[in-house]
């Protein structure tokens, strides 16, 4: 009888538990408010930066290239996706509470996940961009004409859900019937599963091979563009244009290596480890953009001579 009754009383209680308790950054007691403060300038700056590349990009016709479409998406993703963690942990230190509904949690999975791996599959979009740029010049805009351009961009975005629905999909069909404190600072596979009240293998499996999936594949991409690319910048004669074209190329490889450093770090150890596993998503989560918004826009001519002339415009219209 107690066997055939402990199901219903697992399922009444993973109904009654309507809420997890968000604990914060593994280890860092006392250092919330000192963290809150950096943390804060950090997303602050990183949504500036971002902002000022697609006031660049928008309004300067030059800048209507394949190649600055996705970089102003990139600047999109970058801001949308430390908005999904940050703003609640931010409000820790200031008397918040630290609960988030079950709802929210598997919103927050879902959105983390999706923008992450959208964002990755645009980084192997931008290598093919720039392959296609440096091996075929002649055909570059027969080749990344609007239509194509906003295919792989629909790709990017549907690579992306996909994956966040079958990981959010995993996570939360589980029963959860406490305890509901999560020892992270947002809801994440590694710091949810361990609440479940029954065998989450099947889960943990599906996402570790999900995301080792999604990142060989995006890393595998991105290798076999640079490969080419690589070779054809070798092969061009004039010194100018070599280096600017390894320009282009080395600031976009600095963003792919900020960008799927933490991500085998954090999914891919064998052994989780919080505080590492901590340090590494807040890399990701909020430093990565902000570094983003940094290697775009100070190392892109072209960019900063636009900014430039909004800026110049603006007070031209001011002064007026």
């Amino acid at each position: 009888m107690d066997s055939q009754d402990r199901p219903s009383r697992n399922m009444s209680s993973h109904t009654q538990l309507n809420e997890f308790i968000l604990l914060g950054i593994p280890q860092t007691e006392g250092l919330k408010t000192m963290l809150s403060v950096i943390f804060s300038f950090i997303y602050l700056f990183t949504l500036l930066g971002n902002l000022l590349i697609l006031t660049a990009i928008v309004p300067s016709s030059t800048l209507h290239t394949p190649m600055y479409f996705f970089l102003g998406l990139l600047s999109i993703f970058d801001m949308l996706f430390p908005s999904v963690t940050c703003p609640k942990m931010l409000l820790y230190p200031s008397g918040q509470s630290q609960a988030i509904s079950c709802k929210g949690c598997a919103l927050q999975l879902f959105f983390y996940h999706f923008l992450g791996s959208a964002e990755g599959c645009l980084y192997s979009v931008m290598a093919y961009d720039r392959f296609v740029a440096i091996c075929h010049p002649l055909r570059y805009l027969l080749i990344m004409r609007p239509g194509p351009c906003v295919g792989l961009v629909m790709a990017a975005w549907t690579v992306g859900c996909l994956h966040a629905t079958i990981l959010t999909s995993f996570t939360f069909q589980l029963p959860y019937c406490g305890p509901n404190r999560v020892d992270y600072f947002f809801c994440d596979i590694p710091a949810v599963l361990p609440l479940a009240c029954a065998d989450s293998s099947l889960a943990q499996r599906v996402g570790s091979t999900n995301v080792s999936f999604l990142v060989l594949m995006f890393w595998f991409s991105v290798c076999v563009s640079y490969t080419h690319t690589g070779i054809a910048i070798l092969r061009i004669r004039s010194t100018e244009g070599r280096q600017k074209a390894f320009s282009t190329c080395s600031a976009h490889l600095t963003a792919i290596l900020c960008a799927y450093g933490p991500v085998v770090i954090v999914y891919l150890q064998p052994t989780p480890n919080p505080l590492l596993g901590a340090t590494v998503q807040i890399l990701n989560n909020i430093v990565s953009p902000m570094l983003n918004s940094l290697i775009y826009s100070l190392r892109n001519t072209e960019v900063k001579s636009s900014l430039k002339r909004v800026f110049h415009n603006v007070v031209l219209t001011a002064l007026e």
